[in-house]
């Protein structure tokens, strides 16, 4: 009977320590901080978008040329706070913008989101840093036009 107690009492901690580290605070920060990014982007919200961000973050794209040759083209987190400024994508219609946000996993500080967007998809992944949750890479990339 002990074993069977001990067991229990086992599971039931790794299921609860499971738990917490998907706590409903956490899907909402992130949720908010893939909002704050892919709305301050169609709103041209400068500082929408720099509060989403880690300062150092990384978006990148795979792009390959005519020749098959891929490269791997980056922005960094000033670089895309300052494409918001200057208008982000202010331009897109009201009826094309996108930003259906899905997180796809977290485990205590990280996670990983996926926004679909306008144009793209985004791959966010997320970290907890000084108490909030900020995207600190993006991988991204093209839909295919119609």
């Amino acid at each position: 009977m002990k074993k069977i107690t001990a067991l229990s009492l086992f599971l039931f901690a790794c299921v609860a320590s499971s738990a917490s580290a998907q706590s409903a605070a956490d899907s909402a920060g992130i949720r908010q901080a893939a909002l704050d990014y892919i709305q301050g982007w169609y709103a041209g919200d400068a500082a929408r978008m720099e509060r989403a961000l880690h300062p150092e973050l990384a978006k990148r794209i795979v792009n390959t040329d005519s020749l098959g040759r891929s490269r791997l083209d980056t922005q960094s987190a000033m670089t895309l706070v300052q494409n918001t400024r200057n208008g982000g994508g202010k331009d897109t219609p009201a009826a094309d913008r996108r930003e259906d946000v899905r997180i796809l996993d977290i485990y205590r500080n990280a996670a990983v989101a996926r926004i679909d967007a306008s144009y793209w998809v985004d791959y966010l992944q997320v970290a907890k840093w000084r108490g909030r949750w900020v995207i600190v890479n993006v991988l991204w990339e093209l839909k295919p036009r119609p």
